[in-house]
């Protein structure tokens, strides 16, 4: 598997060859969709809250005398059968837990799966290293333009770098369609929700050493 790779100018230059397994694994949607439900349940939060009767604002005194009234006896205006009463049984942020357990092998294999199916559908780029002696952000908006031909619609772009380079974020950060994320923490999610990936040469060592695969056998 051969793939080219772009400089500043968003031109093709010399290719080099990446390993099948991680860029031509076959697909399984399902496990796919497994891994992603799983990993947004993670990061759901319980923010449903509801008051019980002892948290209710109010219903200090008894409504009305125990007898002698012709009505139902009622000691506090905070009973559940009281509208803005306490909640019988209502959500409990701190008694709700939505996490799932993900196996990391099954993990591991869906991003390589997603990868997959990115680079065969071209959404995959690997550009030069890096290395500017002004970073700006007009002249990395002028090189998303040109690497992936951009012209009026702009797709969402995530762009993984190294997390030591803090210029190059700086220059990033402003553009509004492209998503920065360090190679380390490489996600299924965004990985996902953005449409391209945009990979720095001198990343693959480092997802080499996260994966414990090789991404990149030898440049030719």
């Amino acid at each position: 598997m051969k793939v080219p790779i772009y400089n500043l100018k968003g031109e093709a230059l010399k290719k080099i060859e990446l390993s099948e397994d991680i860029f031509n694994k076959k697909i399984n949607n399902n496990l796919i969709h497994q891994v992603y439900t799983s990993l947004l349940s993670n990061r759901r939060k319980p923010l449903a809250f509801s008051k019980d009767r002892s948290e209710v604002r109010g219903g200090g005194k008894k409504p009305w005398r125990q007898k002698g009234t012709g009505r139902a006896r009622h000691g506090s205006i905070r009973s559940p059968l009281w509208k803005g009463g306490g909640i019988t049984f209502g959500p409990r942020a701190k008694e709700r837990d939505f996490k799932k357990k993900i196996n990391k092998k099954i993990k591991k294999d869906a991003i390589k799966m997603v990868l997959s199916q990115k680079f065969k559908d071209g959404e995959i780029k690997i550009i030069k290293d890096i290395n500017l002696k002004e970073y700006k952000t007009s002249q990395m908006d002028k090189f998303f333009k040109n690497l992936l031909k951009i012209e009026k619609k702009f797709p969402k772009v995530l762009f993984l770098i190294d997390s030591k380079n803090h210029m190059l974020k700086k220059s990033i950060k402003n553009l509004s369609y492209v998503k920065i994320m360090n190679a380390e923490n490489i996600d299924l999610i965004e990985i996902l929700n953005n449409k391209y990936l945009v990979i720095s040469k001198n990343i693959l060592p480092i997802l080499n050493k996260m994966k414990n695969e090789v991404l990149i056998l030898e440049n030719k």
